[in-house]
């Protein structure tokens, strides 16, 4: 013990098990542990500059629903149909609650509900079926936008684990969510008569991962830990620990609740005793030590019997939410404060309380990527603008609606030409810092594997020439680690493969890639072509200049645009329909080859639609196909480290294979050489055949090295610069061997890789070149040395050492008709505004 206060003392960092000892102080070592919590609290309100303000939330309690899937033993909330008038709450009493809240100075709308009902209550899937609601989350927006738009107050929605699609749907309608971690116990979980047993929603990895995903999805989020439903202070100290992982990885834990056990009539642990007090100030001041003075640390108060004194020496700068209207439903014997007496209280204490909103004044003042734009004027019209904290004013409701600009030619447009001429602006963000969360903690969650070991090449050689579908992994990554002769056996062997599956023809496509907006804050630590609205390299295109670059192309005889972008919080939501309309109504015969699975997920949140709706709405906007990509490495331990908010890998399998069952063929694609290792790729290659065995809805599989250069994650020291050209030469050809019989062709990026590696993977299983794109940014910023286009003369020029035939194609890897063939010549593949400006130097030869 002693140890541990004199490190505490001395803004040492703890580990667990001197955060474990110190939950156990009490007596002298307690007031210690309290007034160096103390300290660190108050460090932290200076620097905020807030010094000596605790805050508080005055807010209504919504319980939508009080049915749950779950059987948490403490918990009264939580009830059986029978017992209820109605399954859910009605809108209007949804809407009459919010309304009186309002009326009394109320900002925040606490939405608490049950995990899921409909899968355990019948009674609840047909309420939500009569009224045309797919889930319980469906009927949340709604409500929450209800609110929003009729009374001002603004939504804070607590509706159990999410997944990280459901993040992205609700993150529009909501400025800040929350969830309970409770604890890391598992044992709690899994073991009968524990406090979570059967309980699905309950699982500590679900819950860890909900804390995760939403800061991903840049959600600010309010979690806690749950003391005395009998854990052990070693599972508390993990629990915290935890918690400050999530905060530091992602930055979006906005404020944790520590809160004690009380005992409940009528509940499966209505015989355990409550959490000690003294034992809740021990664990407050514990949670402080380790979260640090930026935190936000707050008790609920009508838990705390008369210690308000002794829980703000042990470090809390909060009170949460206190409602003058409605009672606490989770706990409903215990009544909140009044609020004049909680300011008494707290000033006895020698702080001064304050109003804060749902969403804490550090982001409420960030604004963007944390605050969704369509609900930041329902938190401007309550947020002091300096401060963040709450405006002494009554909530009025605005329109929930899409903001103002959408698609407004902005920026630097030109940048598909300059970056070629001029180049990029800086090398990084300006938020390179902290946009991508915590560099080091992420260098904790590098991948690894168990390596393959032992694998015999030549055995594997013969099992890829045998039956190449029935290579094991151990065996792929094994011909991934090939040099020299065995490569070169390697590649012939795959050439072979490639000459049955798609001939001796080279194939390209005479396309324009156009990429509408580079402005994004998803966070691909990957991605140096996104940028903040206010970057210099930032840019949007009109609908008007997109339809011009279309037809632009059109005339130069392509046969299709690739179509993608930023996820820009200011494109409404029927954005990508307006996108594949403008194109088809300039130039109604060119293929719409757009959107990848994040942008299609993006919309799907957006429009409220289902997948399945919304990529039919999409097909009759006028999109063909789409863009396999956003797949980098199809397993979630890689992607959380590439990227701090894209989709998950099973959400780029739903959007693939749903499109693929509605008719739309996708490609299929892979980046690899940063974090992965060679046992990654061939997973991903096999998960790819798996799909295609499945729907036979790819039409090509892209390989595409990482390009390193302007990279933040190689420019933050955690990714390697790329591939080698070995590794390049063996992953083509084990492409070609692992999906024979099931995808016919097999593209390498001329972008990527330098004309040499391009011939030389020719020879070893690629069949197509790609496109001759006429415009290529996103590579480029990343720091590619290809260039942006290539003209079919320069596509010859790399291919004529094959000495193989070289044939123009479409999308679907059709012929084009003579028209398109003879614009495609005339122009050599490539419009005229992009092609690279000479220079022409005369000299006065007189001289």
């Amino acid at each position: 013990m002693r140890r541990a206060l004199a490190r505490a003392r001395d803004g040492k960092a703890l580990d667990v098990a001197e955060a474990a000892v110190l939950l156990g102080a009490r007596g002298d070592d307690l007031d210690l542990l309290l007034d160096h919590a103390s300290r660190v609290r108050d460090a932290g309100l200076m620097a905020a500059g807030r010094p000596g303000v605790v805050t508080y939330s005055r807010k209504v309690f919504i319980p939508l629903t009080r049915l749950c899937r779950d059987r948490c033993g403490y918990c009264t909330f939580a009830t059986s149909p029978h017992k209820l008038d109605s399954p859910f709450l009605s809108p209007d009493e949804v809407l009459e609650i919010a309304r009186q809240g309002a009326a009394l100075g109320c900002k925040e709308a606490l939405f608490t509900l049950g995990d899921r009902p409909e899968e355990r209550w019948h009674q609840a899937r047909a309420w939500l079926d009569e009224r045309g609601y797919d889930d319980t989350l469906s009927y949340v927006r709604a409500m929450a936008v209800r609110v929003l738009e009729e009374t001002g107050l603004l939504p804070h929605l607590n509706p159990g684990v999410m997944t990280w699609r459901d993040l992205q749907r609700l993150k529009p309608v909501a400025p800040s969510m929350g969830m309970m971690l409770e604890t890391t116990s598992t044992r709690l979980f899994t073991e009968k008569g524990g406090a979570h047993y059967g309980s699905p929603d309950k699982d500590p990895a679900v819950r860890l991962r909900v804390l995760e995903d939403a800061g991903r999805s840049n959600v600010p989020f309010t979690t806690g830990i749950l003391i005395g439903i009998g854990e052990t202070v070693e599972d508390r100290a993990e629990s915290i620990f935890a918690i400050r992982r999530v905060a530091r990885e992602y930055g979006g834990i906005q404020e944790v609740i520590v809160q004690n056990f009380r005992a409940k009539p009528d509940t499966a642990m209505r015989g355990m005793p409550d959490a000690d007090l003294h034992e809740l100030a021990a664990t407050i001041a514990v949670t402080r030590l380790v979260l640090g003075a930026r935190a936000r640390v707050q008790a609920p108060p009508n838990l705390i019997g008369d210690e308000y004194a002794l829980m703000i020496r042990a470090g809390i700068d909060d009170w949460g939410g206190v409602s003058p209207l409605t009672p606490d439903h989770v706990n409903p014997e215990r009544p909140w404060p009044q609020i004049d007496d909680l300011a008494a209280r707290t000033e006895a204490a020698g702080f001064q309380l304050r109003e804060r909103l749902t969403i804490y004044p550090e982001y409420a003042l960030k604004g963007e990527p944390w605050l969704d734009p369509r609900v930041s004027a329902h938190v401007a019209a309550l947020a002091d603008p300096d401060t963040g904290l709450a405006r002494d004013v009554l909530p009025y409701g605005m329109p929930w609606q899409e903001p103002d600009g959408g698609f407004v030619s902005a920026g630097r447009t030109d940048l598909h030409v300059k970056v070629d001429t001029e180049g990029r602006t800086s090398d990084r963000r300006d938020d390179f810092d902290d946009v991508y969360g915590d560099w080091d903690a992420l260098r904790d969650r590098l991948p690894t594997f168990d390596s393959a070991v032992g694998a015999d090449v030549r055995e594997a050689l013969r099992q890829a020439e045998r039956d190449p579908r029935g290579l094991t992994d151990d065996q792929a990554v094994a011909l991934l680690g090939l040099d020299g002769d065995g490569l070169d056996e390697l590649a012939t062997l795959a050439d072979g493969l490639r000459r049955e599956a798609a001939g001796d023809e080279v194939t390209y496509v005479v396309n324009r890639n156009i990429n509408f907006t580079n402005v994004c804050y998803t966070g691909c630590r990957f991605c140096a072509f996104a940028q903040r609205r206010t970057d210099a390299d930032a840019y949007t295109l009109s609908l008007s200049e997109v339809a011009d670059r279309a037809a632009e192309a059109w005339e130069a005889g392509a046969t299709e645009v690739c179509m993608q972008g930023g996820i820009h919080p200011d494109l409404p939501g029927t954005a990508y329909f307006d996108l594949a309309r403008a194109i088809k109504e300039r130039t109604p015969d060119i293929h719409v080859h757009a959107f990848s699975p994040m942008e299609v997920v993006n919309g799907v949140a957006r429009t409220g639609l289902s997948l399945e709706d919304w990529l039919t709405a999409a097909r009759e906007a006028g999109v063909d196909s789409l863009p396999g990509t956003a797949a980098e490495i199809l397993d979630d331990d890689v992607r959380w480290v590439l990227t701090k908010g894209k989709l998950p890998a099973k959400d780029w399998v739903d959007v693939i294979t749903t499109a693929h069952k509605l008719g739309i063929p996708t490609t299929s694609t892979m980046m690899y050489g940063h974090v992965d290792t060679h046992m990654h790729w061939a997973r991903h290659i096999r998960l790819i055949r798996r799909i295609q065995e499945e729907t036979g809805g790819f039409s090509e599989f892209v390989l595409l090295p990482f390009v390193h250069h302007s990279a933040p994650i190689y420019l933050a020291g955690v990714a390697r610069p790329g591939p080698t050209a070995a590794e390049n030469r063996a992953v083509h050809a084990l492409a070609r061997i692992m999906l024979h019989g099931a995808i016919a062709n097999i593209q390498c990026s001329w972008v990527k890789l330098r004309d040499d590696l391009c011939r030389a993977v020719l020879s070893g299983g690629v069949n197509d070149l790609g496109g001759t794109l006429m415009e290529e940014t996103i590579s480029r910023m990343a720091g590619s040395e290809n260039g942006s286009y290539k003209t079919i003369s320069e596509i010859a020029a790399m291919v004529a050492p094959t000495g193989r035939p070289l044939r123009q194609r479409t999308t679907s890897y059709g012929i084009p008709d003579e028209e398109r063939t003879a614009a495609a010549q005339r122009s050599d593949g490539v419009c005229r505004s992009v092609r690279r400006q000479v220079v022409i130097t005369t000299v006065d030869i007189r001289s």
